[in-house]
């Protein structure tokens, strides 16, 4: 009976652990760090730091509705604090991928969104915000060369082209032989024509079965799903950087020529540019930063990414990518280095008037002196 005993007891240690058992209702859970997280996956457990965070979140912050900013204060601190697992590479690579080339143009100083939306008003896509600085047209018959590997179901069937105020056109799933026919439809409607166009190549990647909402590469961006704002959002930067290199380009210019002003400058001594040229230079400064400011609307905030975190991600990261504040800051610090020379260009050719009327005012009193001598001579000589 001893010997039963003791095999049952050892049967009973090495046999697997009893399932573990639901507590009854209106029982408490265990408030135990290890009660919870004991029956729990490896997974899951990774994410009980914010989980944490959730629970003492404030109520206030919680209630405040999506545009909060201590809600969104919250939530960014508690997805930083989280330690989320990184996915195993292999399934970030499986999945299909489309594959959406973008194009970014710059044809003119200026489009006429009114005349082009009555003209293709079939085209255009309903606008999701009151911004009224450009529209977005969408043409149906995907060209089969754009058909992207690996996709059985291709439901992005569309071109879209979004046509900027300011001179911009971004195309999106347009291939190059085919860019020629929308961008003539766009320069009916410009002004203001470019000695020289200017294009940049950008790519979006749909992946759904990506684990995250974006990632980013090398002139290219994944999303898990594209729609027309995040093509709304994806244009708004692309359009600012085309334009703004155009801009960058103009001041260059400037520059080139008023460090050519100085070194004649520090050869002879003077200099012989007529004040109408320099009036010309100063309109010319005076009207890049404004157009960079108010028209290309490079600080307005963005309806579409103020609404959804999603494309607010995807607007903080291009403008990043391509750099629109560093560039921003380059060009106003050559501006300023403009003004100044324009400044001290306006002092010199201040006194030089000044200095002519001078000289007048002294010629006409020596011709003063003169007649005034005659008269006394003459009178003189009657007497």
């Amino acid at each position: 009976m001893g010997r039963l005993r003791a095999c049952c007891r050892l049967r009973r240690f090495l046999g697997p652990p009893p399932p573990p058992q639901a507590p009854p209702p209106g029982q408490p859970l265990a408030r135990g760090s290890n009660a919870g997280a004991a029956h729990l996956p490896p997974f899951s457990r990774l994410f009980s730091s914010a989980s944490a965070a959730a629970a003492i979140a404030p109520h206030d912050a919680r209630d405040s509705g999506l545009g909060g900013s201590a809600y969104w204060a919250w939530i960014r601190a508690a997805t930083e604090s989280a330690p989320a697992p990184s996915p195993p590479q292999e399934e970030e690579d499986e999945g299909p991928a489309r594959y959406i080339p973008v194009k970014a143009y710059f044809l003119s100083t200026s489009i006429d969104l009114k005349s082009m939306q009555a003209e293709h008003g079939n085209d255009i896509v309903p606008p999701s915000t009151r911004s009224l600085n450009y529209i977005a047209l969408r043409y149906s018959e995907f060209p089969p060369e754009i058909m992207n590997i690996g996709v059985k179901d291709n439901r992005f069937c569309y071109r879209y082209v979004v046509v900027f105020q300011y001179g911009s056109a971004v195309l999106f799933n347009i291939a190059d032989h085919e860019a020629e026919y929308y961008l003539d439809i766009i320069r009916k409607h410009a002004s203001g024509w470019l000695p020289e166009m200017r294009k940049d190549d950008y790519a979006v990647v749909e992946k759904p079965s990506l684990t995250t909402w974006m990632k980013g590469g090398l002139d290219y961006i994944v999303l898990k799903s594209l729609d027309t704002d995040g093509i709304r959002i994806i244009s708004s930067v692309l359009g600012q950087s085309i334009a703004l290199d155009h801009y960058i380009r103009q001041v260059d210019d400037m520059v080139e020529e008023f460090t050519e002003i100085n070194r004649v400058m520090e050869k002879t001594g003077n200099f012989t540019m007529q004040r109408k040229k320099l009036f010309q230079l100063v309109g010319k400064a005076n009207s890049n930063l404004a157009d960079v400011i108010i028209r290309l609307g490079l600080f307005d905030r963005s309806e579409i990414a103020w609404k959804n975190a999603n494309y607010a991600q995807i607007l903080e990261y291009l403008r990043e990518e391509y750099e629109l504040n560093q560039r921003f800051g380059s060009l106003d610090f050559k501006l300023k280095f403009v003004e100044h020379n324009i400044h001290f260009l306006q002092e010199v050719l201040q006194n030089r008037r000044s200095d002519l009327l001078e000289w007048g005012v002294i010629i006409l009193l020596i011709i003063e002196i003169a007649i005034s001598l005659y008269e006394i001579v003459k009178d003189s000589m009657i007497s």
